[in-house]
């Protein structure tokens, strides 16, 4: 856990941060401020309006969930409010952050470097504080298992925290297969998760643009795979990164259960439409989970990722779920 934490207590902000960049899809400057909440608030999400003023209210969670196919968005029943919200809720998730709102001026939350660590960098700014309220988890009791289009995600029982594996497969010598698992702890998480950037094919830009998607994508914030090179100059921030990202995707979606998890949840071929549907099967079956509290965080690293060559899957586009 980060310094001075304690598992089995709720933690927020010490004080309010904010971050500033362009929507990937819109292109559109967004600034979010994340604030300190109350003990059992959970993570609520602000939509505020151009005066800002707050126009919509709605927590983090899978009910919210109102579209998958390109990021994860949430709203209400008024319509879809903020769209891209998987990397912060992944930094949020992953430094052990129970109570926090996220105010966002705009329709989506800014891609930044395509990752989760500006957002981590945001939230160390500010500091964490424990309260004295307990921590609540959701501890998983049986498997839960979702298949779909040659894609899987289950979630099964686990000793104590949250592993997440996660395997993709690219026709593509630079990706091929990779796959990876790891158990989700703050300093790991920030260590070998959170700097993974989004990435995609240069052959399905122009079809995402013609459709009104990526105008704020660029080498500034998206690992770009050409025919045989990567274009960003600085090439890979890990050999392994675009499965890391899919894992840093997968941790911001489960966050919308609610609660941490105590669980492994396992992901081939997925996607957010995917994990959506795991966190909505699990749910929703009131055998497969309890509430519990949990006074020790896990301690254990697993394993490197593993590369070969595989069959084509588009990551630029829609997720595969």
């Amino acid at each position: 856990m980060t310094r001075g934490m304690q598992a089995g207590r709720q933690t927020t902000l010490r004080e309010q941060v904010s971050v500033a960049g362009v929507g990937v899809h819109s292109g559109s400057p967004v600034t979010v401020t994340i604030h300190p909440a109350e003990a059992d608030t959970g993570v609520v999400f602000w939509r505020a309006r151009n005066d800002g003023r707050k126009d919509r209210e709605f927590s983090a969670s899978f009910r919210s969930v109102t579209a998958t196919e390109f990021a994860t968005v949430l709203g209400d029943h008024s319509g879809p409010a903020v769209s891209t919200t998987e990397h912060v809720l992944a930094a949020l998730y992953g430094l052990g952050i129970d109570n926090a709102v996220v105010e966002v001026d705009g329709p989506e939350i800014p891609i930044m470097d395509g990752s989760a660590a500006p957002f981590v960098d945001a939230i160390d700014q500010a500091g964490v504080v424990t309260m004295p309220a307990r921590r609540r988890y959701i501890k998983v009791l049986k498997p839960v298992r979702v298949d779909a289009d040659g894609c899987s995600g289950e979630l099964r029982p686990h000793s104590r925290g949250l592993c997440v594996e996660a395997e993709i497969e690219f026709d593509h010598p630079l990706i091929g297969r990779q796959a990876l698992a790891v158990d989700v702890e703050p300093h790991l998480f920030r260590r070998e998760l959170a700097r993974a950037r989004t990435f995609g094919f240069m052959r399905d830009v122009a079809k995402l643009w013609s459709a009104g998607y990526a105008l704020g994508a660029s080498l500034e914030n998206t690992v770009v795979v050409a025919e045989n090179r990567i274009l960003n100059t600085e090439g890979t921030r890990f050999p392994d990164e675009f499965v890391r990202h899919k894992i840093v995707d997968a941790i911001g979606d489960l966050a919308l259960a609610g609660a941490p998890l105590i669980g492994a949840y396992r992901s081939v071929r997925g996607g957010h439409k995917l994990n959506h549907a795991v966190v909505t099967a699990l749910m929703t079956d009131a055998t497969a989970w309890t509430y519990c509290e949990m006074e020790e965080p896990v301690r254990r690293t697993r394993g490197h990722a593993d590369l070969a060559v595989g069959f084509a899957a588009p990551a630029y586009g829609p997720d595969l779920s």
